[in-house]
């Protein structure tokens, strides 16, 4: 394990420097490795030409000194960047990808990200950053997706019937679709995510009733063109009773594999941060809805290459509506 050189040894190196005995043997006699030697000449002579015990500590110490004090997300523009982002829901991964795109090369880690938010930092204790992320935990845990209620739904489709495009993602139009639960489960909101681009609709429902459902469905769908509407993919909830009566094909999950709908179930969590479990939604109106969904839609993801749901869906609506 590397030690760094000491007063006493720095002493030694200026007389054996001056007395002309070699970088070689000065590390052999102090057990070092050479280039450290060489390096410590280099570093800390004075005017790059004489080295001098006090001076070399001095500047050692100064280093020391400046390095406590230096930024702990890089610089203050890195940081800046950071913190705003997160406070527009962004993830470490998606701020750190999206810099990385935009410079050509590494800014950041995503990990550094993290490890300043749940570090002791001050200023990372002060603004209580865990909370920008979307789960809100102050420490870092795996989370089990949300089971779903197997119930008996007529003409259900089972999900292992699904096109081939669909579950390898390969053609635009296939979504995931579920319902987010409110205050005393009387009302809800119906999302639903296409799964090529990761974008995201939602309709605030009244009553989670499967009328409700079909009107969500109706909204969500019915300024899209025939490309984009292949299929959606829900649970078992009694609310998709009346699939029948939805605009596109619908399958169903099987029960309590809420997996086989994550890219529903990670939005749906997104979604969570803004609008806690125990949110009376009859408290908020469809325009608020909207504006909560394209700040989302207009996240950068890893797996779009860092571009955004809204850009890639609006890239695959044009090629549709060109057909």
């Amino acid at each position: 394990m590397y030690k760094h050189i000491t007063d006493h040894e720095r002493d030694l190196i200026a007389t054996w420097h001056a007395a002309g005995i070699s970088n070689k043997d000065i590390a052999k006699r102090l057990k070092r490795d050479k280039t450290s030697i060489g390096r410590e000449l280099t570093r800390n002579s004075f005017k790059g030409k004489h080295y001098i015990a006090i001076y070399a500590q001095k500047k050692v110490q100064e280093k020391q000194q400046f390095a406590k004090k230096r930024h702990p997300l890089k610089n203050s523009t890195v940081y800046s960047y950071v913190i705003d982002r997160l406070g527009e829901g962004w993830s470490p991964e998606e701020i750190a990808g999206r810099l990385k795109r935009n410079h050509g090369k590494t800014v950041i880690c995503h990990e550094t990200i993290y490890q300043f938010i749940y570090s002791n930092h001050p200023k990372a204790h002060e603004l209580k950053l865990w909370e920008y992320l979307p789960r809100k935990q102050k420490k870092r845990r795996k989370q089990n997706g949300r089971s779903v209620h197997k119930i008996r739904i007529p003409d259900r489709v089972s999900i292992h019937t699904r096109p081939e495009e669909a579950e390898n993602r390969t053609q635009f139009g296939h979504w995931e679709g579920d319902s987010v639960i409110g205050k005393g489960r009387k009302t809800g909101i119906h999302t639903e995510v296409e799964r090529m681009t990761r974008y995201l609709k939602a309709y605030i429902l009244s009553s989670l009733t499967a009328d409700e459902t079909v009107t969500a469905q109706e909204q969500i769908f019915a300024d899209l063109p025939d490309h984009a509407r292949q299929s959606t993919t829900v649970d078992n909830g009694l609310e998709f009773v009346k699939h029948n009566q939805f605009t596109l094909p619908v399958y169903f999950a099987d029960p309590y594999s809420s997996w086989q709908r994550g890219t529903n179930e990670y939005h749906n969590g997104l979604l969570r941060r803004y609008l806690p479990k125990k949110t009376d939604f009859s408290t908020i109106d469809q325009e608020e809805l909207n504006d909560i969904i394209e700040e989302l839609n207009n996240r950068p993801r890893k797996c779009l290459g860092y571009n955004t749901p809204k850009e890639e869906f609006e890239k695959h609506i044009k090629g549709c509506t060109s057909d």
